[in-house]
């Protein structure tokens, strides 16, 4: 595949550190886009220091980028509670950082990719997209909105040439559940390195391919029920 120009949110750590190196690594140009530098040493790689909540420093971010062929929206984060202890700050940063943070990016991208007939767009959402679970009432909230926004985001593009893909992850090891008092990370839960090759596979396919949907879970989970 020729040199492509993309754009990851969440790059410092995880999966989206991880599609970064992968991408780094197969020639392509890649824009990380995070709140913390995570060491990304390569000539093609350029960190922009952006909290995807706020719209102004999305907005900076791309007016520097211009045209990009591929947009990971990986930024997230989960905390968990019953929604009756839940706090109004965590509620709302939840859905600015995991569903407005895709808006203001997602937006930023449209109109290029449509005008040069190509282009794909990555949507990290969770197994918590596909069905609830207790202790994570918001969380599950704003990752069903990332379901529906790639399965109707789509069907807009998909005539333009334009790819979406929302990929459902479950329980991974990184540092993502360090705000839940029963879940330490551990060596059944899935590799990020190994969700980042599917998603640069799918980024790899051809023109006529599109996987509108990739879901996968670890095989032998263990630990609090949740995440499987």
């Amino acid at each position: 595949m020729e040199s492509k120009r993309a754009v990851i949110t969440g790059s410092s750590s995880g999966i989206g550190k991880e599609v970064a190196l992968q991408l780094l690594e197969k020639g392509h140009v890649v824009f990380g886009l995070s709140r913390r530098d995570g060491g990304i040493n390569h000539p093609n790689f350029h960190f922009i220091k952006t909290n995807v909540r706020e719209v102004k420093e999305v907005d900076k971010a791309f007016d520097q980028i211009g045209h990009c062929d591929f947009l990971i929206n990986n930024a997230g984060l989960g905390k968990f509670s019953l929604i009756e202890k839940t706090s109004l700050d965590d509620w709302h940063e939840m859905f600015d950082t995991n569903v407005n943070g895709i808006f203001y990016c997602t937006r930023r991208v449209i109109e290029s990719m449509k005008k040069k007939g190509s282009g794909h767009i990555i949507n990290i959402a969770s197994t918590a997209g596909l069905e609830g679970y207790a202790t994570a009432t918001a969380y599950c909230g704003t990752k069903h909105a990332v379901k529906g926004i790639s399965q109707a985001l789509y069907k807009e593009v998909r005539d333009y040439g334009v790819k979406v893909t929302c990929v459902y992850p479950g329980s991974v090891k990184t540092d993502f559940f360090q705000h839940h008092p029963n879940i330490e990370p551990h060596d059944k839960m899935l590799n990020p390195e190994e969700v980042a090759n599917m998603i640069v596979m799918a980024l790899e396919s051809s023109s006529s391919f599109h996987q509108v949907n990739l879901e996968v879970r670890p095989l032998q989970p263990q630990g609090a029920k949740v995440w499987k």
